[in-house]
């Protein structure tokens, strides 16, 4: 995501933080830089004058030019004009408590995705012990409500429709559904269109007066850059939006509507879709995005994304594996297994410092993976548990069943013995494993959850 973005501000970063000494001359011309990038971003002109006036402002001030190191705190006012430009901080949905019903209203242009973004948001918060049901008005998209309906079967969250042409009728008969059955989160979905009209307005606005909704979210394609902020400004002025989702925003090479969004509309980023599957969302969190588009990385979520991912007892068990120098290829096809449920290996390298710079314009080669998955599942349980007894007879057997040579059957071996060794490492190293943790601000979070993954 934000690829070109990541790219050019990673140059800059890394031209300027080490050095021991800079001029307003390396700030303009870094500043231009930067202009240009937002520029070719798709990012609204008035944000970026904002932006650009007050970065030269403050770091042609004294506390940049005479500091022990002005390279990084010409850095690190660029990062925190970043999140500033993105919200500051991350902001929760504003529910009631569990003994009432709180309303989500949908809302969106056809296309934007907020069929799958309320189904995703009801599984979150089911997740997090909330009971949302959720109601289908969207009377107008051929199919929506039976979308709607597959999508809920699918989380384990009801879905409420009527045979109703009335969208107003359906969502207070929709409350009452709610409240009667005791669910403490209505997520409505409702129509949209191709563009936006007043039909479309006014039914949205019947909607909003009947059944008062806690939060009201508009549904933006992050893909659509600068016309993603108009209709998010035209939404606003007419239905007074609390928040917005931004779809597709894994598909996002410029990140023009996520970097103009609440410096023109004042309402924050409240969630991103990063993926078709129902997980792919997460909340937006500006000093975490900050940090991937200057290439830092964001160890913090992945750390977070692990630590959902990984069951804690099979994650202790493997750590005692590895402390004994007992890790086998079983082991590390449930590694690859884990990985995967952690959503795309891009992703995952996008959070990871400097991997991105490192791979510079060409995208990851995840067929290595596939390939090595394929041939463990192509071992017997025996061979998975001792990979020693793999002679040249069972790696040939080994190769054609999963479609490989035996050149890449011995290659496969010799990392896993490598891999075993660095984890045995990882796993008695209490010095290597605090400063990780002390980089990512303390916490109780049990290393080997990450560590044996990567």
């Amino acid at each position: 995501m934000l690829e070109k973005l990541t790219d050019t501000f990673s140059n800059i970063v890394r031209s300027i933080s080490g050095k021991s000494k800079i001029s307003e001359k390396n700030i303009e011309d870094a500043v231009e830089e930067i202009k240009m990038a937002l520029l070719e971003a798709d990012v609204n002109l008035r944000v970026v004058r904002r932006f650009v006036n007050s970065t030269i402002e403050e770091a042609k001030g004294e506390k940049v030019l005479k500091s022990v190191n002005p390279g990084q705190q010409f850095v690190k006012i660029v990062h925190d004009k970043i999140v500033s430009m993105l919200g500051d901080s991350k902001q929760d949905l504003h529910l009631k408590g569990p003994d009432t019903t709180s309303v989500i209203l949908m809302i969106g242009l056809q296309g934007s995705g907020k069929t799958t973004a309320s189904s995703k948001l009801a599984a979150k918060l089911k997740k997090e012990g909330r009971r949302p049901v959720l109601a289908a008005c969207d009377l107008v998209r051929p199919a929506a409500v039976e979308q709607l309906s597959v999508l809920g079967e699918k989380i384990g969250v009801p879905v409420f429709k009527e045979n109703s042409k009335d969208a107003v009728k359906n969502a207070e008969e929709a409350l009452s559904y709610a409240k009667k059955n005791q669910f403490d989160t209505l997520i409505i979905d409702t129509a949209g269109r191709l563009q936006i009209d007043e039909e479309m307005m006014a039914e949205l606005v019947k909607i909003k007066k009947s059944v008062k909704p806690d939060e009201t979210i508009l549904v933006a394609d992050s893909m659509t850059g600068q016309n993603a902020v108009d209709i998010a400004k035209t939404f606003d002025e007419q239905l007074e939006i609390s928040g917005i989702i931004l779809t597709k925003f894994d598909s996002d090479a410029r990140g023009g509507a996520a970097l103009s969004l609440k410096t023109i509309t004042g309402k924050p980023i409240l969630f991103i879709g990063t993926g078709e599957k129902t997980e792919d969302f997460e909340p937006f969190h500006p000093d975490r995005i900050a940090g991937r588009i200057l290439g830092m990385g964001d160890v913090v979520s992945l750390v977070e994304k692990a630590q959902e991912t990984v069951n804690q007892e099979e994650a202790e068990k493997l750590q005692r594996k590895m402390a004994r120098n007992e890790f086998t290829l079983e082991d590390m096809l449930l590694q690859f297994q884990q990985v995967k449920k952690m959503g795309s290996v891009q992703s995952l390298v996008e959070m990871i410092p400097g991997m991105q710079a490192q791979l510079g314009n060409r995208e990851l080669d995840t067929s290595g993976m596939k390939k090595q998955e394929a041939i463990i599942l192509s071992m017997t349980k025996k061979e998975r548990q001792n990979h020693l007894i793999i002679g040249p007879s069972r790696r040939k057997r080994i190769a054609k069943g999963s479609g490989t040579s035996v050149a890449e059957v011995n290659k496969l071996i010799k990392q896993f013995e490598k891999t075993k060794l660095a984890m045995k490492k990882l796993s008695r190293n209490k010095g290597l494993q605090g400063k990780l943790m002390s980089q990512l601000g303390g916490g109780n979070f049990d290393m080997s959850k990450l560590g044996s993954m990567f």
